[in-house]
């Protein structure tokens, strides 16, 4: 895969399909892969580009910790070295708060935003469920146990036990690609660094002018879709598409769904701007 130098580092990525671009930012601990069963739906319609934040895959490792704005300069750099801008933006749960670091920080990089199963930090986001931390947190299990719990209650209730070779491909996924500790903890900086209300992105964005898709899971225990109404109180041209059988990692429970949702709203983003 190709990799380009940007913001002081180099940044794996990938491009597919043609048309109007659309830059795709993983959430924590995860490379491009996160993406793969959205990517061939929504490069029948744009021009999908994909990477591997610092701290993962093909990216450049350096230490910790991270910030939001941090690697919202990586995306922005990203985008200035391909030539992308403006485009549309989608990030996932972390990539949700680099998305709104990059479009605050560089609004001219951005035409349109999709926030994914994320919210705005501070004191007043809805935090992860009482029983999603504890399946998270239990560090007495076998790490791969402890793995495999952890995507049975971060996907639809269900999922797990109805989807076996995927979940046994994920499994395969994360024990050929670990992530060290340290980029872990390098990472877990972004969400941790915006928990304070000064540092949270909850009064700045009414200054968000680009059309904004909040798309949640229905199941979602790790970043509860009750945030998705509190985004769309604070994004002046916002709106919101639960889907109705996903969990947190709807792009990998529900990627059809997701796929429709997000070409539908960016269509109307382009025939509005004819």
């Amino acid at each position: 895969m190709p990799v380009i130098q940007a913001n002081g580092i180099e940044i794996g990525y990938e491009i597919h399909g043609s048309g109007q671009p659309l830059v795709l930012i993983a959430g924590i601990g995860y490379d491009r892969w996160m993406w793969r069963r959205m990517i061939p739906g929504l490069a029948a319609h744009f021009r999908v580009i994909a990477f591997d934040n610092r701290g993962v895959g093909e990216s450049s490792r350096p230490p910790g910790p991270y910030s939001a704005e941090m690697m919202a300069s990586d995306t922005a750099g990203l985008i200035e070295a391909l030539d992308l801008g403006p485009a549309a933006v989608m990030g996932h749960s972390m990539g949700g708060f680099i998305a709104q670091a990059l479009v605050l920080s560089r609004p001219d990089l951005v035409r349109a935003l999709v926030l994914s199963a994320t919210n705005f930090g501070g004191p007043r986001h809805v935090p992860v469920t009482p029983a999603a931390l504890q399946v998270l947190t239990d560090l007495s299990l076998d790490p791969v146990e402890r793995f495999r719990r952890g995507l049975a209650v971060s996907c639809a209730p269900g999922f797990a036990e109805a989807n076996p070779d995927l979940i046994e491909e994920w499994v395969a996924y994360r024990l050929n690609n670990p992530i060290h500790p340290d980029h872990y903890q390098a990472q877990l900086a972004v969400g941790l660094g915006l928990l304070d209300e000064e540092a949270c992105f909850e009064k700045r964005l009414p200054q968000v002018r680009q059309p904004t898709l909040i798309l949640f899971g229905a199941h979602d225990q790790v970043v509860p879709p009750a945030n998705a109404g509190l985004l769309q109180r604070q994004i002046p041209n916002s709106q919101v598409h639960i889907l109705p059988d996903a969990g947190h990692f709807f792009p990998i429970e529900a990627p059809g769904a997701a796929v429709e949702a997000v070409v539908r709203f960016l269509q109307r983003v382009e025939s509005s701007s004819l």
